[in-house]
């Protein structure tokens, strides 16, 4: 049981970790001082390893990493929409 907390509590803050940039790039409609390489690894990243934890049947590792991916396409897409954007000058 103390597993589970443990590890549901885990996967609720690593998916809101990225909440934060979401809520700035579309209020700031700039995302200039992001890295798209960064972006990137972090999504690839993400996609392992949510298909890894389907794979093992890891509720909280796979949750978690699909969260982010959501957050971290949402980022890409964001950073590509506002990429000319005066406020990126």
């Amino acid at each position: 049981m103390i597993e589970q907390i443990i590890g549901y509590s885990g996967a609720l803050i690593s998916s809101i970790s990225f909440l934060p940039q979401v809520i700035k790039l579309w209020k700031t409609k700039s995302g200039k001082d992001l890295s798209m390489v960064t972006l990137s690894f972090l999504t690839l990243n993400a996609l392992l390893w949510a298909v890894y934890g389907m794979m093992k049947d890891a509720k909280p590792l796979w949750i978690t990493n699909v969260l982010m991916l959501i957050m971290l396409i949402v980022m890409i897409f964001l950073k590509i929409k506002y990429r000319n954007n005066k406020a990126n000058s």
